[in-house]
């Protein structure tokens, strides 16, 4: 619950920005499909961030480092709210210092209590946070914003997370054990988590397939209701509500995959399925417009949420397979190197591609295809992993 807990806030704090955006690109004189360059700068924060994780989650705790984590999450709120475009940068680089750390000390504390027969499922549900964060944004910040404007939800969703902080002490003295107060805060060796990674064959792969698919999922969720504001005419409420289906359909998906990933033992051949289902998905809404039926649109959002969000709890289950729990943090931060990666270059081409056609379809066309090609990869490839192994050592 509480490893839950933190990954729907800070999902939350991600996507607060992004569903303000075409009011807050207005008052301060950007277009709103420039809210790609932010979603880039926040990833590019978490993806140093991730790196450099692991001395900490040893040194501290899981627990205390992911409340420092939020604490910088309400930070970055606060700093958008001062409206001015560089605050908005400044803003993404905060958020995403602490949105990036959270996966890998959550992988650190589960990895240390779970079983290798059902880590699917169990991460599965860890991750069930971020579609659940989905939600309470797509939900609560376009209700928010009836009352408010958007300077002053960012400074409650703030709020909201700051408690969220206070109450993870409960659960500190439990689980913040085994630490090693003497582990060095320096950061030597920075790039051993992707040393890490790619020195196994098969986290190597299952690693850069994700960079396609993070990039379409995070396009997807990130442009989904200036989308829909732009092309199909709805109110910020109503599409706000189709970013909470999406979310909503990826909650119950991410628990199923993860069962029938620990059930099965084919976790890249579950992968490489549901990529191709995103890629479908991702196809069918490049065709949306004005005369689609409600229903239609809402179907198709859900079927994404089902599939493109539905696949990072059994990935990151798999990464912790491969190492041993001390080496997990280091594993998670150099897959989610390679993850966000993704994330930072395919929004800024996204918002490119609407800039050079003057609409959605061509971005969201070239999603599917790349979505598409992964998962065949994926389906292609040699299956198998067999337990835990060793630590690769600091090499």
């Amino acid at each position: 619950m509480a490893t839950t807990s933190v990954q729907a806030l800070v999902t939350m704090a991600s996507l607060t920005v992004s569903i303000y955006a075409p009011q807050a690109a207005r008052d301060i004189g950007i277009a709103p499909e420039h809210i790609g360059v932010y979603a880039s700068l926040l990833y590019v924060a978490a993806m140093l961030g991730s790196l450099l994780t692991g001395r900490l989650i040893l040194r501290f705790g899981a627990i205390r480092f992911s409340q420092g984590a939020m604490l910088l999450c309400a930070v970055g709120l606060l700093v958008c709210a001062g409206g001015q475009w560089w605050w908005f940068l400044l803003s993404a680089c905060i958020l995403g210092f602490g949105y990036g750390p959270t996966t890998p000390a959550s992988s650190h504390l589960l990895s240390r209590h779970t079983s290798a027969r059902s880590l699917s499922l169990v991460f599965s549900i860890k991750q069930t946070g971020v579609p659940l964060g989905g939600v309470f944004a797509g939900i609560l910040v376009p209700f928010l914003l009836i009352y408010f404007n958007w300077r002053v939800v960012s400074a409650l969703i703030a709020m909201a997370i700051i408690i969220g902080a206070l109450c993870l002490q409960a659960w500190r003295k439990r689980f913040d054990v085994e630490l090693t107060p003497s582990q060095p805060l320096v950061f030597g060796n920075v790039l051993r988590p992707l040393r890490l990674i790619f020195s196994r064959p098969a986290l190597r792969v299952i690693a850069l397939s994700t960079f396609f698919l993070s990039g379409t999922q995070q396009c997807y969720i990130y442009f989904l209701v200036t989308y829909f504001e732009i092309v199909i005419g709805w109110s910020t409420q109503f599409a706000g509500f189709a970013l909470s289906l999406v979310g909503g359909a990826a909650v119950i998906a991410r628990i199923g995959w993860g069962a029938v990933a620990d059930a099965s033992g084919q976790t890249r051949r579950i992968l490489g399925f549901i990529a191709l289902c995103m890629a479908a998905a991702t196809l069918v809404t490049a065709g949306f417009s004005a005369a689609w039926p409600t229903w239609a649109v809402f179907t198709v959002c859900a079927l994404f949420g089902a599939t493109g969000m539905a696949w990072n709890g059994i990935y990151l289950a798999e990464i912790s397979r491969h190492v041993s729990p001390e080496d997990v943090g280091h594993a998670t931060g150099g897959a989610l190197f390679v993850t966000f990666a993704g994330v930072v270059i395919a929004p800024p081409l996204f918002g490119l591609a609407i800039d050079l056609t003057g609409g959605f379809t061509v971005g969201y066309l070239s999603l599917a295809v790349v979505t598409a090609v992964a998962g065949i990869c994926l389906l292609l490839l040699p299956m198998g992993y067999r337990g835990r192994v060793g630590a690769l050592g600091e090499n």
